[in-house]
């Protein structure tokens, strides 16, 4: 009989371990790559205006420095706007892929990029002409802005759709893939959540003594929280020394060693939550006297 309860236990316990271990990467994707929010506060983080005024710099010529200060000026006006539609359409993707809606549509009206481009071109040629408007009069320069707005308006559509329509039949496929994994992961998160309780239950009723079912379970959050924050300290150490050796914008210089802490930090409260509770639970085991019978 003891054997099958040692057995039984050292099952449950092992069931249990890997449980947690899976449930910690779970709940990690949970809280980051399947979670809007988490996605929207990491892009209101990134400052779009200066990585774009860097990389405009970069791809536009000298000569045409008028054009890099006007599109620079734009989108340094237009960043609020920006994060705004970019949070828009995170939720609005999320609710198709979580399967909260049914169908994908994406409607961004790009009037205000038309207008403060126009604005910003105007109040940059007026201040400084470039040298083919030199000496021009009022009248030639307002033509020469009623013809840039009008490329303008060619170039940039009034509005962005985006919708099912938009996607070929193999980008389709491949989403609707996507929108499957995510509701099989959501069920087996919430199931493994059950299972956790049951095989914690199960612990408690085979011991059916206090010291013994505080103790496994204890040693069983430890053996797991120990490892996991572990390798959280050492997975973000490598991920500094290895990011601060790209050769990227010193904007997502700042910006991604603090991506990879909020990304772990799901992981590392839960594995600081399995050694607190492992040890509370071995203190228990140890300080806990049961209550002698009454005669």
């Amino acid at each position: 009989m003891k054997l099958l309860k040692g057995l039984a236990l050292s099952l449950l316990s092992l069931l249990l371990f890997l449980s947690l271990s899976i449930f910690g990467l779970a709940l990690t994707l949970n809280n980051t790559v399947l979670n809007p929010d988490f996605v929207v506060s990491e892009v209101d983080r990134l400052d779009m205006s200066s990585l774009a005024k860097e990389f405009i710099s970069e791809q536009i010529p000298p000569e045409e420095e008028l054009m890099a200060e006007v599109l620079g000026d734009t989108i340094t006006d237009l960043e609020p706007w920006i994060k705004e539609q970019v949070s828009d359409s995170v939720y609005s993707s999320y609710d198709y892929l979580m399967g909260r809606s049914q169908s994908l549509s994406l409607v961004i009206s790009l009037e205000p990029a038309r207008d403060s481009l126009k604005d910003n071109l105007r109040e940059a040629i007026l201040q400084s002409p470039p040298p083919e408007l030199k000496g021009a009069s009022p009248s030639e320069i307002e033509l020469f802005l009623n013809e840039a707005y009008g490329q303008i308006d060619q170039q940039i559509p009034p509005t962005f759709e985006f919708n099912e329509s938009s996607l070929s039949p193999e980008v389709l496929a491949q989403l609707e893939q996507v929108r499957q994994a995510i509701g099989y992961f959501q069920a087996g998160y919430k199931a493994l959540i059950g299972f956790i309780l049951l095989l914690i239950l199960g612990i408690i009723l085979i011991n059916r003594q206090v010291k013994g079912a505080t103790r496994g379970i204890g040693i069983t959050f430890l053996s797991c929280g120990v490892p996991w924050y572990a390798s959280i300290f050492v997975a973000k150490y490598l991920a500094g020394t290895q990011l601060a050796q790209l050769d990227i914008p010193s904007q997502l210089q700042g910006w991604l060693p603090q991506l990879v802490d909020e990304f772990l930090a799901p992981l590392e409260i839960f594995s600081i939550g399995l050694l607190a509770g492992g040890v509370g639970l071995i203190i228990v085991s140890f300080v806990y006297r049961p209550r002698q019978p009454s005669f």
